[in-house]
């Protein structure tokens, strides 16, 4: 079974172990819904008619260099974007949305704006791209033409915690519908008081955004045509890894994995035994 199926698994037996379950049999159980709980590290699962279907580093490799040599040069630096299929799901009832930490340089920065208040506005003002502060809050209030230019131009927003209601009444309405509000599954709340933001501004910066939008395909940024080859199959390999732990039938819930550039035509992964994800 999938990591939400063991997950439930457990919680149920512990909270009616007493009633049911023999110590030694409750242990025994426990130990085998842990060991299907884990989210897989190497993509590599028995699907459910146990055959291995695999989905190596390799694949993704022969796939990005496919791209690399049909792509025309343009006047651009052209993003590489990870689209996956799934199959068997319904995105309207179990949505999806999660964040992922890029192991590899991303190659394009980010630009991240703080909305904090007095206690940190030094520190934001040193690290973050723009910083807007509390006392601030009148100028952009009911100014909708500016506040719409603000969520056009920053990629992620980063606010203090003890004045999320204030930033929600002023920017949410503009931030919220290009889901660019800060979420604390990111890491972009943060306390008043807090010993360094850098590793905030570091870490968003090597951050996408994995989410369905009523429909059962994911789609993201792993990267651009400067990054190497390597560079971009390890994060693609990452996005997809943890997409695998969040479906409950894990890579039998992936109808097809699909690499491609801007302007590029879209290449399907086709695994070492020739099947394509």
């Amino acid at each position: 079974m999938g990591y939400y199926i063991a997950h439930e698994t457990v919680r149920f037996i512990k909270a009616n172990s007493e009633l049911i379950l023999p110590v030694k049999l409750l242990e025994k159980l426990l130990r085998k819904a842990s060991a299907k709980s884990k989210i897989v590290k190497e993509t590599s699962e028995r699907s459910e008619d146990g055959r291995r279907e695999i989905m190596k580093k390799e694949d993704i490799l022969n796939v990005v260099k496919a791209v690399k040599q049909d792509s025309k040069k343009r006047n651009f630096k052209q993003s590489f974007d990870l689209v996956i299929n799934l199959k068997a799901y319904d995105a309207k009832k179990q949505p999806i949305e999660a964040y992922v930490t890029l192991p590899k340089i991303r190659k394009k920065k980010l630009k991240i704006c703080a909305i904090v208040d007095k206690e940190l506005s030094t520190d934001a003002k040193d690290i973050f791209d723009k910083v807007i502060l509390k006392d601030d809050f009148p100028e952009w209030q009911g100014n909708p033409k500016v506040l719409r230019k603000l969520a056009r131009e920053y990629d992620y927003f980063v606010a203090q915690a003890n004045i999320m209601p204030q930033i929600a009444g002023v920017f949410g309405k503009y931030l919220g519908p290009k889901a660019k509000m800060p979420n604390p599954k990111s890491g972009a709340i943060i306390p008043p008081k807090i010993a360094g933001m850098q590793p905030i501004y570091d870490k968003l910066q090597q951050t996408v955004k994995i989410v369905t939008k009523n429909e059962a395909i994911i789609k993201c940024f792993v990267g651009t045509e400067e990054n190497t080859d390597e560079e971009l199959a390890d994060n693609v390999m990452a996005v997809y890894n943890t997409l695998l732990g969040m479906l409950p039938g894990e890579e039998s819930s992936v109808k097809s994995v699909v690499v491609k550039m801007t302007m590029g035509k879209p290449f399907k992964v086709t695994t070492a035994t020739g099947e394509k994800k």
